[in-house]
Parts: C-alpha cells; sequence; structure tokens
C-alpha cells in the first residue's frame, strides 16, 4: 500500500481531533446552529457562497436544507449563490468579485443569514457579499481555515477550522461544520426526526 494513504488518513484525523478540542470553535458551531434555527422559526432564508470546492460546499449545505438530510420534513428556505447564467452575466458586466454581492443585492433582506465560506478567509468576493450582507442587515456566518484572516473580523459568528498547510484539510472539516448545522436546526426544529426508537 502507498504509504501517503495512512499518512492522509493520519493528518485528516489530526486535523479533526484539533477541532473536537477547540472550545472556542465549538461555541462558534453550536452559536451558529441556534443562529439557523431561530431564522427559520421567523420564516427567514439563508444564503450560502464560496469559491471552487467553497461553492460545493455551499450548495451542499442549501440542498440539504431545502431537500432532505436524515429525515423527512418541510423544506427549509436555503440558496447557494450558484447559477451559472447569473454568475457569467455578472462576472462579465461588473466583474468577479461582484457576483455574490450583487445576488444578495436582489434576494436578501434584512434578518436574513449569509454563510460565507473561504478556506483562506480572504476571497474578495466572498468578503465583498459579507460587506453588503452587512449593509442590509443579514446576519453572517463565516467559515474559514485560517485563524485572523479577513472573514474571521467580519463575521458576526466566526468559525475557523485550521487543517493544515492546504485547503483540503480545511474542506473537510468545513463538511463536518455544515452537516453538524443542519444536524443542529433539526433537532431544534423536528426533533421528532431524533426520537428514539
Amino acid at each position: 500500500m502507498s504509504p501517503h494513504i495512512q499518512q492522509t488518513l493520519v493528518e485528516a484525523r489530526a486535523a479533526l481531533d484539533a477541532l473536537i478540542t477547540n472550545d472556542t470553535t465549538c461555541r462558534a458551531i453550536d452559536e451558529a446552529g441556534n443562529l439557523l434555527a431561530t431564522l427559520f422559526e421567523n420564516g427567514g432564508r439563508v444564503f450560502s457562497c464560496g469559491n471552487g470546492g467553497s461553492m460545493c460546499d455551499a450548495m451542499h449545505f442549501a440542498e440539504e436544507l431545502s431537500g432532505r438530510y436524515r429525515g423527512n420534513r418541510r423544506a427549509l428556505a436555503a440558496v447557494a449563490i450558484s447559477d451559472a447564467g447569473y454568475m457569467s452575466c455578472v462576472a462579465n458586466d461588473y466583474g468577479y468579485e461582484h457576483v455574490f454581492s450583487r445576488y444578495l443585492e436582489a434576494h436578501a433582506r434584512q434578518g436574513d443569514v449569509l454563510v460565507a465560506i473561504s478556506t483562506s478567509g480572504t476571497s474578495g468576493n466572498v468578503l465583498a457579499a459579507v460587506r453588503v450582507a452587512q449593509q442590509i442587515g443579514m446576519k453572517v456566518i463565516g467559515l474559514s481555515g485560517r485563524p485572523g484572516a479577513m472573514l474571521s473580523q467580519l463575521a458576526d459568528i466566526d468559525i475557523c477550522t485550521p487543517g493544515g498547510q492546504f485547503a483540503d484539510r480545511v474542506q473537510e472539516l468545513h463538511i463536518k461544520v455544515i452537516h453538524i448545522l443542519i444536524e443542529s436546526v433539526e433537532r431544534r426544529l423536528f426533533p421528532e426526526n431524533y426520537a428514539p426508537g
């Protein structure tokens, strides 16, 4: 067996162990889950955005909420900013930095929530979305991988999951966080889906 296989799994386990023992980040995850549950109780919407693999995570987050996670329940208002036609239009007319922020200008309202995902915490178009979200009166949950990056400084709730030297470890932790957030929402709004038996 190639040695890099076990080494990769060991690195992933070490990153997860570091997250498990990080009380600050775990409390931020709990706070974000409560914010999202309250949002849905009040009829609000969550928007998510990111680039590359982070866009895939943003899409996964939205589809699990608006579709189905573990059990049947009503759909929740969650949208990933990921429409290719829209994004190519705005990128062509205004520049790629505005592809997320302009969408929020069109669709988001005060009281909604933005989940902004950037492994580096420095993606210009994600930060532009955060600034517009705050101007609208939205709360921002930042999901990043570098402590002290601009996304961490701007977000109302900072969930930073340092995973090591490369973005892939950070992304692996991000999907764990995303699943925990969805489960937190479901446990509060749909407790019957988690009843024993």
